[in-house]
């Protein structure tokens, strides 16, 4: 149980007319101008990188914190000679000011910005001012008290409202300081550049995996709940997957094979099922395909290990493209040909290291089939425009040089019989 409150404001008000109340302003005084001093020279000595808002956030919580512990030495100092009444004060609005402003930042670390995220961060706001405002008015143990006195008996255990409400917030502060850390070591991992990308995702999923279970082995125990019941969790979780969620374990399995084994990384080029695209994200779950035309397709992980992938961009860049072409008999073979190779030199996205080749494809029914082939290293800005590039180019030659394009004709031939 909590020893007999006492009201801060009525002490400090006892102290107005003592000078032990000028000491303790002096003390309070200092404290927050060396804070202040400490946090400026903090912000000078820090190294200029790109994601400098982290360092601007970190400095803002580290000023409440460096007054808070200056002020408890000073009060230590102080409080076996004068009264510390003034100081009493200070810790706990400090205390408060530290703790909201690590909330907020955390809060804006793990959360992308949204309106809940403001809503969620005003109430955090709001019930630690009240919590404040009642430790002053000497309220705040009577209320702990009163919570601890509504409960009620499971068996030998008892449960308060209290007990409940301690768990709660035991559980989302565990969960949101393991959320940051998983967030900034996955920064950290994601921006070493000398580790192949695909490694980079294994390694930030496998530390937020990792972190969020600490943190539930961490949060359970403080919320007074017994550990061995994750068993009886497992079990059902278990049954489960049996039962409804293979695919979702498999989404999963297939997510880490295919992060582990290099086969797709972040940038390939791949088709899938009739669609070609670039990779933009990949997650445990799914893979994000951008097409040419801005739609993005949500491929399921385990569609790329049980599927046929043609990962355009697996081992070399260059892609090579064939243009067919149709002359009629009666055009000149060789100047087709070199009219081709001329139209694909004239890009610049035509490697010239392949070269560009022509070949006499077949004898068709129609005309004369020839074929265009040609490398780029860029298929990630599409065909469609280069082709069309140089069939228009293609077809101006053949009408200077009188090349025929043929198109279906047919013969038809009619017999008189006589009856």
């Amino acid at each position: 149980m909590y020893t007999e409150p006492h009201n801060l404001i009525a002490n400090l008000l006892s102290d107005l007319e003592q000078t032990a109340i000028l000491l303790q302003s002096v003390l309070l005084a200092i404290s927050l101008a060396l804070s202040w001093g400490a946090v400026r020279l903090l912000r000078s000595h820090l190294p200029p990188r790109e994601g400098s808002k982290n360092w601007t956030g970190l400095t803002w919580c580290a000023f409440p914190l460096i007054a808070l512990l200056l002020v408890m030495i000073g009060k230590a100092v102080l409080e076996d000679s004068h009264s510390t009444h003034l100081l009493d004060i200070a810790i706990p609005l400090l205390t408060a000011m530290t703790l909201l402003r690590l909330t907020l930042y955390a809060l804006r670390q793990v959360f992308a910005p949204s309106r809940w995220l403001e809503i969620l961060a005003r109430s955090v706001a709001a019930v630690v001012w009240i919590a404040f405002a009642l430790h002053l008015t000497g309220l705040l143990p009577r209320l702990i008290n009163a919570l601890d006195d509504i409960g009620f008996h499971a068996g030998k255990q008892y449960i308060s409202l209290l007990a409940v409400l301690t768990g709660i917030l035991s559980v989302l502060v565990t969960m949101l300081l393991a959320l940051w850390a998983s967030r900034a070591l996955e920064h950290k991992v994601m921006a070493a550049q000398s580790l192949d990308p695909s490694l980079r995702i294994v390694m930030s999923k496998l530390i937020r995996t990792a972190l969020i279970v600490l943190g539930v082995l961490i949060a359970l125990p403080l919320a007074g709940i017994d550990i061995t019941v994750l068993s009886v969790f497992g079990g059902a979780l278990g049954v489960g997957i049996g039962l409804g969620l293979q695919k979702i374990a498999s989404n999963y399995v297939s997510g880490f094979i295919i992060l582990l084994d290099h086969s797709i990384r972040p940038g390939d080029l791949l088709t899938v099922d009739g669609r070609f695209g670039k990779v933009t994200q990949m997650t445990s779950r799914y893979l994000v395909l951008k097409s040419s035309d801005g739609t993005e397709a949500i491929i399921p992980n385990e569609t790329l290990v049980s599927s046929t992938v043609i990962n355009h961009s697996y081992s070399d860049p260059q892609v090579k493209v064939a243009i067919p072409v149709q002359i009629g008999y009666q055009s000149n073979v060789d100047q087709a040909m070199a009219i081709l190779l001329r139209a694909a030199t004239n890009q610049p996205r035509v490697l010239a290291d392949p070269a560009p080749e022509t070949f006499l494809k077949s004898f068709d029914a129609d005309g004369i089939t020839l074929e265009l082939g040609f490398w780029i290293n860029d298929p990630e800005a599409g065909q469609l425009g280069l082709t069309s590039a140089i069939r228009r180019e293609i077809w101006q030659e053949f009408q200077q040089a009188g090349i025929e394009i043929p198109f279906p004709q047919r013969d038809v031939r009619i017999i008189n019989s006589t009856p």
